[in-house]
């Protein structure tokens, strides 16, 4: 049974949670991050898998759904979401026994990996670009730059407000062109409205905040902006899941992740997409099985 609270934390964010926790102690416990432009009920397929064997806690991201979305856009730079997570893995009752993240919850997970790696004891990445290749990519190669386009439309302050018109228009083609969408169906649909519904201004600061966008001209900070590798290096025992036929993603983004992933296991799905969470659960819930050193369930 997935049960839905409200956590307030102790820096003065509320996150609206999703889990199942029919799991028994010891049971690993594992928080799973959803990314743009979802919600946290996205892994409710994968933690009914997991239970109750595993105890999950999907909280939906400040700014997503009934969590605090704070009106500024400084308040989504890394460091805040990163501290989110800090106070809630604090609350949940210390390290994780596995962080999962997909898409831009991969962002803050690998952030949080890095500096913070005695919040958990083990991460899986979902479809999200380590920071430093990204900005590798971002910078140099007019292919991710081309599929990255839409970031800086994300970033612009009337974002939101198109993004809801006309029945949410501009939103459907992220499921539909950069990887198919045969799992959108009506009732998805309607859970995305749902999660919509609540404003979509706050998820878009997530882009205006990051500096990680496309390079719109010679000025840009992108240019300039460098990431030390001892900010970014995490030597968290790490699997990458990766959905080959992501097209906003691309594959190159994997290209020398094992210089800031020492302890690293690369699992390429040819068929899948970006939106590999949807396509297939199954595969998903055995990976986090197989990181917990869990037999399959």
């Amino acid at each position: 049974m997935i049960r839905t609270f409200l956590q307030p934390l102790a820096h003065g964010i509320t996150l609206s949670c999703r889990t199942v926790d029919d799991a028994a102690p010891p049971a690993p416990r594992v928080m799973l991050l959803h990314g743009f432009p979802e919600a946290a009920f996205i892994w409710d397929e994968v933690m009914r898998r997991l239970a109750p064997r595993v105890h999950c806690l999907a909280p939906n991201q400040r700014g997503y759904e009934r969590s605090s979305a704070p009106a500024a856009v400084a308040d989504y730079r890394v460091r805040h979401l990163m501290a989110d997570l800090e106070a809630l893995v604090a609350q949940w009752g210390g390290p994780l026994d596995l962080l999962v993240a997909h898409d831009w919850g991969g962002a803050v997970a690998w952030n949080l990996a890095a500096q913070r790696p005695e919040l958990m004891r083990r991460l899986l990445i979902i479809n999200s670009p380590h920071p430093a290749t990204f900005l590798r990519e971002l910078r140099d190669n007019p292919a991710q730059q081309r599929a990255s386009t839409y970031m800086n439309f994300l970033a612009r302050p009337d974002a939101g407000a198109l993004l809801a018109a006309d029945d949410y228009r501009r939103l459907w083609p992220f499921f539909t062109a950069i990887g198919g969408a045969a799992w959108l169906d009506d009732a998805v649909r309607e859970r995305l409205r749902e999660a919509w519904g609540h404003g979509l201004a706050a998820p878009a600061r997530w882009y205006a905040a990051s500096p990680l966008r496309p390079p719109q001209g010679a000025d840009d900070i992108i240019h300039s902006l460098q990431l030390p590798d001892e900010m970014v290096t995490s030597r968290v025992p790490t699997t990458v899941l990766w959905g080959e036929q992501d097209q906003a993603l691309l594959p190159a983004l994997l290209d020398g992740i094992e210089r800031w992933v020492p302890s690293l296991r690369l699992v390429r799905v040819p068929e899948a997409s970006h939106w590999i969470v949807h396509e297939q659960p199954g595969r998903v819930a055995a990976e986090i099985e197989a990181a917990l050193g869990l037999g399959p369930g």
